[in-house]
């Protein structure tokens, strides 16, 4: 299967959600799709709540995920 380019489906826009990432078109916060899968919903579940996604714009959020957490990330240690 060939990732999803995410940026044809997500946009960031500082006067949308205070510039959370969204799927464009939408107000959907991509946090809420995430969120949506971690609790186990399936895309085709997701899509059905959401009518106005699709399939692709679900795995899009997967794809922008995946980006995300490969940037390095600089955490405070515990002391």
């Amino acid at each position: 299967m060939t990732r999803i380019p995410w940026a044809e489906h997500i946009t960031i826009d500082p006067e949308l959600h205070h510039g959370e990432p969204c799927i464009r078109g939408t107000r959907i916060p991509i946090r809420m799709i995430l969120g949506s899968l971690a609790d186990g919903m399936t895309p085709n579940e997701i899509c059905a709540v959401f009518p106005q996604l699709t399939p692709a714009d679900v795995y899009a959020t997967l794809s922008y995920a995946a980006d995300v957490v490969q940037q390095d990330i600089l955490l405070p240690l515990a002391s």
